[in-house]
């Protein structure tokens, strides 16, 4: 896999850098400012940015503004945002717009060299990995809770397994039943959430985003 990396601190971004080479991917450039990021995407076309939130000038949020701005521009780039802060309105605005090829982790929050690394990998494949503490803060930030007292025991089960990010086929499986049964459970879910299909949000989303407040 292709990679860029955006990060001020010098050694962090090598640190990165060697992880990554290590595991087998390429790293077709690390910068250190938002300004240079934009630029070297245009340039490289990677499949995967790993961004961090406050970079220079004013280390508050060119990092996770260029992340945005790079789902619009660049929608087949994945994104992992990795950084010691959330930015909760940018962070929600990422997540509601397309889930796919997303990921928001907290630097202290990664265990250890081996889970960092299959979080680039799904990632880039297009899966989403988002760290519980930013899913709590977008939450306080936006807080929208849901009846989940009318689920039945079966659609919390449902419920459970989407916020782990299993796919509809891989709840059908863990739950022994047909994909068809599955897709009709997630639908009564969004139907009792009240989120609808024109909704601009993601609703699956939406959906975990809730339960996980629960």
């Amino acid at each position: 896999m292709r990679i860029v990396i955006a990060e001020d601190s010098a050694l962090l971004r090598a640190g990165v850098e060697r992880i990554l080479a290590d595991a087998g991917h390429e790293i077709a450039a690390g910068v250190a400012d938002a300004t240079d990021l934009l630029r070297v995407v245009n340039d490289t076309r990677p499949d995967l940015v790993i961004v961090d939130v406050r970079m220079p000038p004013t280390f508050t949020d060119e990092g996770v503004r260029a992340a945005a701005l790079l789902r619009s521009q660049n929608p087949d780039s994945a994104v992992l945002v990795l950084s010691h802060y959330v930015e909760e309105r940018y962070a929600a605005e990422l997540i509601a717009a397309d889930t796919r090829g997303f990921g928001y982790l907290l630097k202290d929050r990664v265990a250890d060299v081996p889970e960092f690394l299959d979080a680039v990998a799904t990632v880039g494949a297009g899966g989403t990995v988002l760290d519980p503490e930013v899913v709590t803060q977008i939450l306080v930030r936006t807080r929208n809770r849901a009846p989940l007292d009318a689920l039945t025991p079966r659609e919390r089960e449902v419920l459970q397994l989407m916020a782990e990010g299993k796919t509809n086929s891989a709840i059908a499986g863990a739950l022994n039943i047909s994909t068809g049964s599955a897709e009709k459970h997630i639908a009564s879910i969004f139907a009792k959430f009240d989120l609808t299909p024109d909704d601009s949000e993601n609703r699956r989303v939406l959906a975990v985003l809730r339960y996980l407040d629960s």
